[in-house]
């Protein structure tokens, strides 16, 4: 009876945990093939791509505070084109191939960039 009840409450614990590394593993293949071209794999923006575009640096702290979680959600699915101190800046709208719940994923994603900034001066 007892390794029941253990068994009953170890898998309530485990099998959320579980979903969340998946979805946070599909988060980031997601980030890896559609982003990191331009945004780098760590969100600094420093590929080449990105240099070019003058992409911006999400790991910083003005950047992330200047951002809504909607503007976030808005360039994804709808892309983006615009020219900034005269340089053309443009990303597809991913809305026919990202689901909506994969965007709200990749906004975390992207805010966990600046996060993670804080954890590394934390450590120090």
């Amino acid at each position: 009876m007892k390794t029941r009840l253990w068994s009953a409450a170890l898998a309530t614990v485990l099998v959320p945990l579980m979903a969340m590394a998946q979805a946070d593993k599909k988060t980031e293949r997601a980030w890896k093939s559609k982003c990191a071209s331009c945004h780098g794999a760590d969100g600094k923006g420093q590929t080449d791509q990105g240099k070019k575009m003058k992409v911006h640096d999400y790991t910083k702290a003005d950047w992330q505070k200047s951002r809504k979680d909607d503007d976030l959600k808005k360039a994804i699915t709808d892309g983006v084109s615009r020219e900034q101190d005269g340089v053309k800046q443009e990303m597809p709208a991913f809305k026919d191939s990202v689901p909506p719940e994969d965007v709200d994923n990749l906004v975390k994603y992207v805010r966990s960039f600046g996060t993670q900034k804080k954890a590394k001066k934390a450590k120090k």
